[in-house]
């Protein structure tokens, strides 16, 4: 036998011999507290609607929100991150629905703190194209542009109420400049000092949020190029980055997460805050509709592009998948 190098007393294969050792010498671990389950909470229905482009996600009623949120807690799940779905007629160009006290996103964030207090920590999602009737994240010019400091403002409202209605974490999403540090100056001159800000610090324009837009109704018109970042630039996210960290993010988050991992591992090597990546309903969809044509291992799918995102560096990872998950890992 031809010896190579170190060969044969180097054999790495001795440290994958059995599910024991594997498990003992693994770099990168997933806790059900490394967890957060994004959830939908639609106005006027009296039970959950399935969504068709991501099985086994629904829009909840405010009574299959709560019962979410509670199985979440029992398997460990760190956090909630909430959608408002408003109904079609109550959108307008300036997404009032959205800075309602009463709006749906407020109603939600107020039942899941009702039903679980602390048990979660309880997010919203801080954006505007949810209550929209053109569908973007902000405040439109007379020529159709998105007016970067009008949506500044209905941000500021967007944070009290959220806030108000019992947010732990607010989700700035909508990739206006400026976003981060609006917000927190509302929060802090309305006694919200300890409402924590996580930054969607880097959100490009990817092609993989189509079944999102049927989650939360989107009514948009064109897309969102002039203000998501564009998928060829990588340099520009640490720039994204700095700012975000500079205006007082508490945490930043990489979105999508699987096909920009290089990103959230230049990102997590740059900071001392915590980092969530957001794996989307594109990358949920695809795996969920290729183990359904019985082309990939589902279960073995799912932990494997976790694994892989945590690996990059995320320490939150929101996946639709979170509480199937942490279920799966507590019986580990």
């Amino acid at each position: 036998m031809t010896v190579y190098g170190n060969f044969p007393g180097s054999r790495p294969r001795r440290l994958r011999t059995t599910p024991a050792m594997r498990r003992m010498v693994a770099e990168t671990r997933l806790d059900p507290a490394n967890l957060i389950l994004p959830a939908f909470v639609r106005e006027g229905i009296d039970a959950p609607v399935a969504i068709s482009t991501m099985p086994g996600v629904q829009q909840h009623t405010l009574d299959t929100l709560r019962k979410a949120a509670v199985e979440a807690v029992s398997a460990g799940v760190s956090g909630i991150m909430l959608f408002g779905v408003p109904a079609d007629e109550k959108k307008d160009a300036r997404g009032t629905a959205g800075t309602d006290p009463a709006g749906i996103l407020q109603a939600g964030l107020r039942a899941v703190r009702e039903e679980v207090g602390d048990g979660l920590v309880v997010m919203s999602d801080l954006c505007l194209d949810e209550y929209t009737d053109h569908g973007h994240c902000g405040v439109l010019t007379a020529d159709g542009r998105i007016d970067n400091d009008a949506t500044l403002e209905r941000y500021a409202e967007m944070a009290q109420v959220q806030a108000d209605a019992g947010a732990h974490v607010v989700g700035p999403s909508g990739m206006m400049d400026g976003q981060v540090g609006v917000v927190r100056d509302a929060l802090d001159q309305t006694g919200h000092e300890d409402v924590s800000i996580l930054a969607y610090t880097v959100k490009y324009a990817s092609a993989f949020y189509g079944p999102f837009r049927e989650a939360v109704g989107s009514s948009l018109r064109g897309d969102r190029k002039t203000y998501q970042q564009d998928p060829a630039n990588a340099r520009e996210s640490l720039r994204e980055l700095a700012l975000d960290l500079e205006e007082g993010a508490d945490m930043v988050m990489v979105k999508p997460a699987g096909p920009y991992l290089d990103v959230l591992a230049k990102v997590a090597d740059s900071v001392d805050v915590p980092v969530a990546a957001y794996q989307i309903s594109g990358e949920y969809a695809m795996i969920e509709a290729a183990a359904e044509k019985g082309w990939i291992d589902r279960d073995a799918a799912i932990m494997e592009s976790l694994t892989g995102i945590r690996r990059a560096g995320a320490q939150m990872i929101l996946t639709y998948w979170a509480t199937e998950v942490a279920q799966r890992l507590g019986r580990r």
